[in-house]
């Protein structure tokens, strides 16, 4: 199962890890440190070259264990979340990126909200923001507009109903086209509005995926689909691209875990291991 135009990005027989990029991923807040882990896991299964994770200090001791391909950083904290007196650190960490993600885990405690804002003001790297990196962004979309490399947001239609200031998930749910363009217009970004039929929308560009499983439906599914198009910006993908490649990918991924699982049994945390699976069909060999 191919569809048309979704192609894989080059691999350099003879790259190493320096070749395929390194991606910074940016979450976790006590409680929700899992989000932060499912998108690591994921990361290392785009084909990345190096994943870093970024998380309170409270959380840093666990995560070799739960991702033990990765490096983290621990950042000071405020009410277990990450705190305006990261900033500086995080940006110092992203020197050594080509692409980051950030919001897995996050939550909305303590100054969240201002740590968000800090890093996205003055990062200039390809980003994919998601759950809590939308949602406390919402009141302050403009942190977004005019931002100097490119971006991928990844909202549900709640997260797109607060963005937009739409009311609710379900009035997007009624006009999901229309949201998805509008978020991409006001935003300038590649929009990733997630559900049965993932619509990724860039400007007057527009691909709908046809896959609708309903195991998918699960929570940290989210999270996964940011590692996974946080790595492939890493490995240098066009924006556009990356989304739509990561969106088929993990779409795929969920049906192939539902058909192995059933849709009802399968978790988030089941989807990276089937993503090789997805490329052989990508290379002609599935």
């Amino acid at each position: 199962m191919n569809p048309d135009a979704i192609r894989l990005p080059p691999r350099d027989p003879e790259g190493h890890k320096g070749t395929f990029g390194t991606c910074q991923l940016i979450g976790g807040s006590v409680g929700m440190g899992g989000a932060l882990i499912l998108a690591g896991r994921a990361a290392l299964r785009s084909g990345v070259g190096l994943v870093r994770l970024a998380c309170p200090r409270e959380l840093a001791p666990g995560m070799p264990g739960a991702v033990p391909e990765a490096t983290c950083l621990g950042l000071p904290s405020e009410e277990g979340a990450l705190s305006l007196g990261a900033v500086s650190l995080c940006l110092e960490a992203l020197g050594a990126a080509r692409a980051f993600g950030i919001g897995p885990g996050l939550s909305q405690r303590g100054s969240v909200s201002a740590f968000v804002g800090g890093v996205l003001e003055k990062a200039a790297l390809p980003c994919v923001v998601d759950a809590d990196g939308l949602n406390v962004l919402a009141p302050e979309l403009g942190v977004l507009e005019g931002y100097g490399a490119p971006l991928v947001l990844t909202p549900h239609p709640g997260e797109a109903a607060r963005l937009l200031g739409w009311g609710s998930g379900a009035k997007v749910q009624e006009d999901r086209e229309g949201a998805a363009r509008a978020l991409a217009e006001r935003t300038g970004a590649v929009v990733v509005l997630k559900g049965a039929r993932t619509i990724v929308r860039e400007g007057a560009r527009e691909w709908v995926s046809p896959i609708e499983e309903p195991g998918l439906a699960k929570g940290g599914s989210g999270d996964v689909l940011t590692g996974l198009v946080t790595g492939l910006l890493a490995q240098g993908m066009e924006a556009f691209e990356a989304a739509r490649l990561g969106v088929w990918v993990h779409g795929r991924a969920g049906q192939l875990a539902a058909g192995a699982l059933h849709g009802r049994g399968m978790t988030a945390g089941d989807l990276p291991g089937f993503f090789g699976e997805v490329y052989f069909e990508l290379e002609g060999r599935g």
